[in-house]
């Protein structure tokens, strides 16, 4: 009888109340995207009464399904290309911008160090409607990829930076120094020390910026042209507001499989550099040594 009302007076304490609430948490997060993906093997047109299992929304259907349907294969290509060069573009820059802002003590630092953020917690829609008005008055660039990976690349930057500036100050200045110490250049400790080290945070901030193109809607569509430049999250806006068919839940199912992968793959990556960053690190020492004997 003890117990019961010591569970009543903190249920919160309980391990067992937790378990609870981060399962119904669980569900209610994934049930709806599995219902979503159920309905892309739908045979009939409907996206909320199950009509027979069937694949014709995906290779079946000569018209509509994603295999065959331009218009759905176009929105995924121009998804997968922003995503690309948004991270080719956005990574390097928020690595560099990381390093440079970690090191630099002079005036003006600290200001600088919060306009960084700044995309962080501007609303969507303000800063993609501030980019509208900067290419269309400012620097007439005609709308397309180019002004959406600009637009992407904008507000990825800032996340590259907080995920490899956490990196930096957690690793601190000694394995540099250490380097400099036994005869590195400022150059060859950076690529024989820094950077293997930075190298989880580095890859986490592609996955992330990855996802954050991936799901991007209010700037990449703000930045469009047409139905050539297109995404899946555009796709998706327009045709829900329409009489869509299950091909969408199947476009939406792709998506949400490319980004599965990548998020397996990157904790196959994080497993093994965890394993392998110290031998690494040593090795990367030894080298320097060598170099200096």
């Amino acid at each position: 009888m003890r117990r019961v009302r010591d569970w009543f007076a903190n249920p919160w304490g309980q391990p067992r109340m937790l378990a609870v609430i981060t399962w119904t948490y669980m569900v209610w997060s994934i049930v709806p995207v599995v219902i979503a993906i159920l309905f892309s093997f739908n045979d009939g047109r409907s996206r909320s009464v199950w009509q027979g299992f069937s694949t014709r929304w995906w290779w079946g259907d000569p018209n509509n399904s994603v295999a065959h349907d331009p218009a759905l294969r176009s929105a995924i290509e121009q998804s997968l290309r922003l995503a690309g060069l948004d991270m080719l573009i956005a990574v390097p820059l928020g690595v560099g911008l990381a390093i440079g802002l970690t090191r630099w003590r002079g005036y003006g630092a600290r200001p600088v160090n919060y306009l960084m953020l700044f995309p962080l917690v501007t609303p969507e829609i303000v800063m993609a409607v501030s980019l509208l008005l900067v290419f269309t008055l400012l620097y007439s660039v005609p709308f397309g990829t180019e002004t959406q990976t600009l637009g992407q690349v904008t507000f990825s930057i800032s996340y590259v930076v907080i995920i490899v500036r956490g990196r930096l100050l957690s690793i601190g200045p000694e394995y540099e120094e250490a380097a400099r110490d036994l005869g590195a250049s400022q150059l060859g400790a950076f690529r024989l020390v820094l950077l293997p080290l930075l190298w989880p945070a580095i890859f986490a901030g592609f996955i992330v910026v990855f996802a954050l193109s991936i799901d991007d809607f209010v700037v990449t569509q703000y930045m469009s042209s047409g139905q050539s430049t297109e995404t899946v999250p555009m796709l998706i806006y327009g045709a829900a507001r329409g009489a869509s068919t299950p091909a969408l839940n199947a476009v939406a199912t792709v998506m949400v499989g490319i980004t599965l992968v990548s998020v397996a793959f990157a904790y196959l990556v994080y497993r093994w550099s965890a394993r392998s960053q110290p031998a690494a690190s040593g090795s990367a020492f030894n080298e320097i040594a060598a170099l200096e004997v």
